[in-house]
């Protein structure tokens, strides 16, 4: 089957809390009134992305890449599906309190799927921030004394942020995204999410939106957030996260940069500003701001020729 760079077309998600700048600013199409997520790189049922370009346009990623596993890389074999999912979130109004399962949780309960992810700030307002963890550590019976009587913001992190700012947040930390930030977030596959406050919102239907309070309450690492640090000693100033998930880089770039893309992982391109071109194994492809490129594994040497900023995905 032939193998080129794949074009990603989003798959776009609408909230009561989305906002309009992945619309107005990164171009990216769409009928509904907010994109508050932009589904980039996705083998999700419920919303694969689709690919724009060459023999495969119109076809989904899951479609195309199924056919055949040396698309996504000899690493491909230890997961029993496709692993990550890269989005853009647009935070215009505050998003719930809230919390991902673990493994081990999914496990117990025959529910769901873990969920661990990464953000990278792209843009925020000033005074933008995060909630992460706790203040201090407390135990189960307090967190869920402060969620019944409405206390629980006293004991949660709000952290400010700016743009560059990274943060690791492994499956069970409690955590939420506030108004006026702009971030990518590359995440395992899972889109499950447990509900802990919704500031009494309702949904277009107009009840208030579910919670998922005893779930919370089980998963929930009730300790202060800590981020994570590469190794200085193994990093090569490029790399943002690696674990047992993904592998993220963050490049900025002014004129011209290479890498490579081994038989190991594919190596997603997600591109934050800016534009330029990809040229790889004989083919050259114009990419600007917003978009999302696929190179699969194996593809080897390839470079870029702009001014941009690009986060790249290994698994």
């Amino acid at each position: 089957m032939l193998k080129y760079i794949l074009k990603l077309k989003p798959y776009i998600s609408e909230t009561i809390w989305g906002g309009r700048k992945l619309i107005d600013d990164f171009g990216i199409e769409t009928e509904k009134s907010n994109a508050a997520e932009g589904w980039m790189l996705s083998c999700l049922e419920m919303g694969p992305s689709t690919v724009v370009n060459g023999e495969y346009a119109g076809k989904s990623l899951p479609e195309v890449i199924g056919t055949d596993p040396a698309w996504c890389g000899e690493n491909i074999r230890k997961y029993g599906e496709f692993p990550v999912l890269i989005k853009f979130i647009d935070a215009m109004d505050d998003l719930s309190v809230q919390v991902h399962p673990t493994k081990e949780y999914c496990e117990k309960t025959g529910r769901g799927r873990s969920k661990t992810e990464c953000w990278y700030i792209i843009d925020c307002e000033p005074g933008a921030s995060l909630l992460l963890g706790f203040n201090e550590n407390i135990s189960k019976e307090k967190f869920k004394e402060s969620i019944e009587d409405g206390s629980l913001l006293d004991n949660v992190r709000r952290v400010d942020v700016k743009p560059g700012d990274f943060f690791f947040i492994e499956a069970g930390t409690l955590h939420a995204i506030c108004k006026g930030v702009l971030l990518a977030e590359v995440q395992e596959s899972s889109n499950t999410t447990y509900r802990i406050f919704d500031y009494n919102r309702v949904g277009k239907d107009g009840k208030k939106r579910e919670l998922h309070v005893a779930d919370s309450i089980e998963v929930t690492k009730t300790a202060p957030y800590e981020n994570y640090e590469p190794d200085s000693a193994q990093t090569d100033g490029n790399l943002l996260v690696s674990c047992d998930l993904f592998k993220v880089r963050k490049y900025n770039i002014d004129g011209g940069f290479s890498s490579f893309c081994g038989k190991e992982s594919f190596a997603s391109l997600l591109v934050m500003s800016g534009g330029g071109t990809l040229e790889c194994a004989g083919e050259k492809l114009e990419f600007k701001k917003g978009d999302s490129l696929f190179i699969p594994a194996g593809s080897g040497e390839f470079r870029i020729d702009g001014k941009t900023e690009i986060l790249e995905t290994e698994i």
